[in-house]
């Protein structure tokens, strides 16, 4: 049996339609609620993770017309800018492209930037011109008529877990130089929540699906960097303006600045193959362990075994607070989110538990281990996924399925990974 994308489409328009969220139809399987096709409809997805392979495009009016020839080099909030693909000989235009692993200095990069952007923060945009003048103007993002952000590589079905079997050292893998010899591990992934994690083989996720990207609507374009059909990734696009600060963000890294960034895919169950996929428990998921030293693969585990029996979010107990002058969580804190009097600011933390390794007495979180063949558990030190958020966004997907305000569609081309 095969049902098609339009005739979920109508069930969604009578209201007819089951719409569950990854995380819904896992607890329904629990129960044996959902064994069949026709139990479920539409499956909502997300992830939210530190993802390198993002960047984004503005176009904008800088000065008046004939004011300079062309630009040569830009910095948008201190964050270096590629001028161009178009010149935009003296009409007082600039085209810009910023990397989101691009940065400032080791605190601030394009991640940041993108944030504090969406956030409707004014930056400061400073232009050197081919007659060597530089221009200033600060802008905010309602003053940029063309800002998309793209993603090259994003959303990986299963991504590796890292661990270090050699000398600490710095790595993007890690908010502080990685722990030794196997005293810690880092990882990323949403389990049962990541996109291609219930939809492998790409039946309903093609070129020209309708996805959410930081909140908002955008569309795959096909599939990302050195994707494999054992390990797809994605590749997409977003209008910025509708995106949402909460989804997004700069992570600091004990090798610089990351960027953060948030999808949520309907996956339609189309065929007995999603649904199998769909119902596919978190300990069945692959997770691939790495030497963060050589980057060899040393074992296969799962994400059960780190996304059960866990805490989602870190707790904070302010009254065991010593109030040392230099703070460990806080300087260490890859989002800047711990506060004095101790504290976590919410908005900003992504919940990737650092602090309850650095300082225990005051935050508090299980994180899990990772268990290796011979029965080592390598206890997890950092999370470079925030499930807490992908929950979220799955939920805010299916509530827009539901009330109309985002359609699902069916792909112009299939994709290959």
């Amino acid at each position: 049996m095969r049902r098609s994308i339009v005739e979920i489409e109508e069930r969604i328009r009578r209201g007819e339609a089951t719409v569950l969220t990854a995380e819904e139809v896992r607890a329904l399987v629990d129960e044996g609620a959902v064994t069949e096709l026709q139990d479920v409809d539409v499956v909502t997805t997300a992830t939210r993770a530190v993802m390198s392979g993002t960047y984004a495009v503005f176009s904008f009016r800088l000065a008046e017309r004939g004011s300079f020839s062309r630009a040569v080099s830009a910095r948008i909030n201190g964050v270096p800018a590629h001028v161009g693909p178009c010149p935009n000989e003296r009409l007082g235009h600039v085209d810009l492209i910023v990397f989101g692993t691009a940065h400032r200095d080791e605190r601030y990069g394009g991640g940041h930037l993108f944030r504090d952007l969406v956030a409707r923060k004014s930056v400061c945009v400073d232009v050197e011109t081919s007659d060597g003048r530089c221009i200033s103007r600060d802008i905010t993002l309602d003053e940029i008529p063309h800002a998309r952000l793209f993603g090259t590589r994003h959303a990986f079905m299963n991504y590796s877990a890292f661990v270090n079997t050699g000398d600490a050292q710095s790595t993007i893998f890690h908010a502080i130089p990685f722990p030794p010899a196997m005293s810690g591990a880092s990882f990323s992934g949403c389990g049962i929540l990541n996109p291609l994690k219930n939809d492998p083989l790409l039946e309903t996720i093609g070129v020209g699906t309708r996805v959410l990207i930081n909140g908002a609507e955008g569309f795959v374009i096909g599939t990302g960097t050195r994707s494999t059909p054992e390990r797809p990734n994605l590749s997409g696009f977003a209008d910025m303006h509708q995106m949402i600060p909460e989804f997004m963000g700069g992570f600091v890294t004990s090798a610089g600045p990351e960027c953060i960034t948030s999808w949520a895919v309907p996956v339609p169950v189309l065929s007995r193959y999603v649904l199998d996929a769909v119902l596919l428990p978190e300990k069945s998921i692959p997770m691939p362990v790495m030497d963060i030293s050589t980057r060899s693969p040393l074992w296969v585990a799962d994400y059960a075994q780190v996304w059960q029996d866990v805490d989602l979010a870190v707790r904070v107990r302010s009254d065991s607070c010593r109030d040392c002058r230099d703070c460990i969580a806080e300087i260490s804190c890859p989002m800047g989110a711990i506060k004095r009097p101790v504290r976590i600011d919410r908005s900003l933390c992504f919940n990737c538990g650092l602090c309850s390794v650095l300082c225990p007495d005051v935050f508090r979180a299980r994180l899990g281990s990772i268990r290796s063949p011979d029965g080592l558990g390598v206890p997890v030190t950092l999370r470079q996924s925030d499930r807490l958020r992908a929950m979220k966004l799955a939920r805010i997907l299916k509530k827009r399925i539901l009330d109309g305000s985002f359609r699902i569609s069916a792909c112009v081309e299939r994709l290959s990974p």
